[in-house]
């Protein structure tokens, strides 16, 4: 099998790998790496489970391959607390208790902080359209939405 050689950055942090050409990034983000926060759901990008962000934007990394993040930025849910303190999104689903078994968790997490980034000032309307791409299956819609929908109301005070 070939390898590629990669530079990308990993929450942060600069880093150098090879790859083999047919790993996915869920694959290499779990086995090779260790970061298990990203889940393997249904292989084929319709869960969200193992959604992660690339340069700022959800994908699924069941259907990424490892050698696509040369040159890119990735961020992990284990790379959003900083200095033992959660992001406020990771905050306002613990508050509001927006998980049950916590399999897709980190999907919506990472989700949410890509559209609070992106959309200017989203409603419910808009969370229910982003999220509608990852599967809870708990049924805890109802806490994600109301957990979403603080932290954007967080975001826009700090902005104000």
């Amino acid at each position: 099998m070939s390898s590629v050689a990669i530079t990308f950055k990993l929450n942060g942090q600069t880093c150098n790998a090879s790859v083999p050409a047919h790993i996915t990034l869920i694959d290499y983000l779990r086995d090779d790496l260790d970061l298990k926060g990203a889940r393997i759901g249904c292989s084929r990008g319709v869960c969200g489970a193992c959604t992660v962000l690339i340069d700022g934007k959800p994908v699924a990394a069941c259907l990424t391959f490892a050698f696509q993040l040369d040159g890119k930025s990735v961020e992990t849910i284990e790379g959003l607390a900083g200095n033992g303190e959660l992001d406020a999104i990771q905050q306002a689903f613990a508050s509001h208790s927006a998980f049950q078994c916590g399999y897709c968790t980190s999907g919506m997490i990472l989700l949410a902080k890509a559209m609070i980034a992106h959309e200017h000032k989203p409603d419910r309307e808009t969370i229910v359209d982003w999220i509608s791409s990852n599967i809870c299956r708990c049924a805890g819609y109802p806490q994600i939405v109301a957990a979403i929908e603080d932290a954007v109301q967080q975001a826009q005070s700090v902005k104000a």
